[in-house]
């Protein structure tokens, strides 16, 4: 499904998401083009909402009548992450994206995944 390199060449050290990143080569699923001079970004994009579970206020208008301690149940809260994050990478005649879904470790991993990249990027050879 992905490129990988042909047999005989050099092993992917880092993959995130449909990008590999070998010693020299960037693979896209467009194709594969040198490492130097790349530039990888990350955008984090995630909103976080919480508010009152929808099991809350039920249990809520069901022990009401009973005891007022089900006013409690107002208490449970539920949360959601939206958006997106995203990977980008940019050189000399070729730009690509990934997007991951949101979570509450998603923006430290990409921003953990883009400096592996980074680091990667540096330490490629000016021509290969």
């Amino acid at each position: 499904m992905y490129p990988y390199p042909q047999s005989g060449t050099e092993p992917v050290l880092l993959q995130i998401g449909d990008m590999a990143l070998t010693s020299t080569h960037v693979i896209l699923p467009h194709g594969q083009y040198p490492l130097h001079g790349a530039q990888w970004t990350v955008h984090d994009s995630t909103q976080v909402t919480e508010s009152i579970s929808t099991a809350g206020i039920i249990l809520t208008i069901v022990f009401v009548w009973f005891c007022l301690l089900g006013l409690l149940f107002l208490l449970m809260k539920e949360t959601r992450y939206l958006g997106f994050v995203s990977i980008s990478v940019t050189g000399p005649g070729f730009h690509h994206t990934a997007q991951f879904p949101p979570g509450p470790q998603s923006s430290a991993w990409a921003a953990q995944a883009v400096a592996q990249a980074r680091a990667i990027t540096a330490a490629a050879p000016p021509y290969a």
